[in-house]
């Protein structure tokens, strides 16, 4: 990839641009797509992946990188160009000048964060929070999200800061599990040629590409930087360094911990336990209690909650300001400066999912449209080539958004019927809210614009 960034500041860094504050510095950035990409997912995926590929679990987790990667380039080179909230619905409306596209992709990218948050709601309410108070799932889903919301509403900087301190708790708790393994590995305990087996019952290829499936699944949540552009300080200098940074480190951070937990426990336990990195505490023994990892997972659970609320809630915001969804959605609270109207309508919706569906079925969903979303910015990046910018910004290798178009169609072939109908029925519902928005006539400016 190349990097025409010039060094001098940006030049629409100014508050005149925007209503929203720009509040995030390239470290908070870099911290807040570290935060979502480190989210629940590897707590549970180690397992599931060691049941695909066998011993040899950083491998698949190497090759996710590489796919995440190629789709976080072309965010880096849209982003860079159209620095705006919406995200992938600006990318849309800027390639394919038509607002009912950019209203789908939009729409597929805020269901797919609204449906992330009802999902990460469910989770926080199960077995990790009735490790210290056994209270209904779903009535501590609801609360989770009011106080979720709260936050978000009370401004960026705020929300950004708690994400620090969640991110870098969330990090110790894996660096711990990497530790734990190294202690079990000094006292001549594990078997670390186990890192070199793949799965006898088939060929290492097959494995790999099965293990890198779900292992891509756990590099999700970079996508939702796009939607805070407009509170970014000095968006087309730091947003790639952020961007590609948080990756790199989430991917080492990832192999680290596949190396360890395959050291220390062999792959049949890990795809039978639903906690594959306690697996790691009992073996090594050194008296870290279990309600220390059950902690380390809410909290987890929380920053991806909190984060893909700040996108769902700035998306709405951005489509709202675009005429893709009613206009009242597009208000913005006096002195915090924060869209409080679309915090409080994608909490309501994610409610409304918590109290309705079950995790696996609501992450299920959330891939599929999230492979939408990457088909189309991939795309987009490609159609985008023949407009000049203003401002000089990041360009990546044009081979990077054709390989990965290349493994968005992979990836949508791996999903099963139920999880096409259940994006489809999701999918009616914003048409309807599209077509509320046309015939109270928010949309005129979108249709102007497309």
């Amino acid at each position: 990839m190349t990097d025409d960034v010039a060094a001098r500041p940006d030049t629409e860094t100014g508050d005149d641009r925007t209503p929203l504050r720009r509040a995030i510095s390239g470290k908070m950035l870099f911290l807040f797509i570290l935060g979502d990409v480190l989210g629940a997912g590897i707590y549970a995926l180690v397992g599931e992946i060691a049941g695909e590929v066998g011993g040899a679990i950083w491998v698949p987790l190497v090759v996710a990188l590489v796919m995440a990667l190629l789709t976080a380039g072309s965010y880096a080179e849209l982003v860079t160009k159209y620095p705006q909230a919406g995200g992938a619905a600006v990318f849309a409306r800027q390639a394919y000048r038509s607002s009912l596209v950019s209203f789908l992709v939009g729409f597929c990218m805020l269901a797919a964060g609204v449906t992330s948050a009802a999902g990460l709601a469910l989770a926080f309410a199960g077995d990790y929070f009735k490790t210290f108070v056994n209270a209904p799932t779903t009535v501590t889903a609801l609360v989770f999200l009011v106080a979720i919301a709260a936050l978000n509403a009370r401004g960026i900087s705020e929300s950004v800061r708690a994400n620090v301190v969640m991110t870098v708790i969330e990090v110790s708790g894996l660096v711990l599990v990497v530790v734990l393994a190294g202690i079990v590995l000094g006292r001549g305990d594990g078997e670390p040629h186990r890192v070199f087996e793949f799965d006898s019952s088939t060929t290492p290829a097959l494995a790999v590409l099965s293990g890198a499936l779900l292992a891509y699944y756990s590099f999700v949540g970079f996508e939702t930087s796009a939607n805070v552009a407009e509170e970014v300080r000095d968006v087309r200098r730091v947003y790639p360094k952020a961007l590609f940074g948080s990756l790199i480190t989430a991917g080492v951070v990832y192999v680290l911990v596949g190396l360890a937990v395959s050291t220390v426990v062999s792959p049949d336990e890990l795809a039978g336990s639903s906690g594959p990195l306690l697996e790691v505490v009992t073996i090594a023994d050194v008296g870290a209690p279990d309600q220390l990892f059950s902690l380390i997972a809410l909290i987890a659970v929380a920053n991806g909650a909190l984060l893909t609320m700040i996108m769902a809630s700035r998306l709405t915001f951005g489509m709202a300001r675009d005429g893709l969804l009613p206009t009242p959605l597009a208000k913005v609270l006096p002195g915090r400066r924060t869209p409080w109207a679309s915090i409080i309508a994608t909490t309501a919706i994610a409610m409304v999912l918590s109290a309705t569906g079950s995790v696996a079925a609501l992450a299920e969903t959330v891939v599929l449209l999230l492979l939408f979303v990457f088909l189309s910015t991939n795309v987009a990046v490609l159609v985008l080539r023949r407009e000049r910018a203003d401002t000089d910004h990041f360009r990546a290798w044009t081979i990077v958004p054709v390989l990965a178009i290349v493994t968005c169609i992979v990836l949508l072939t791996q999903q099963n019927a139920e999880t096409w109908l259940r994006a489809g029925l999701l999918m009616l519902v914003g048409l309807a809210l599209f077509g509320l928005a046309r015939a109270t006539g928010s949309g005129k400016h979108a249709e102007d614009r497309g």
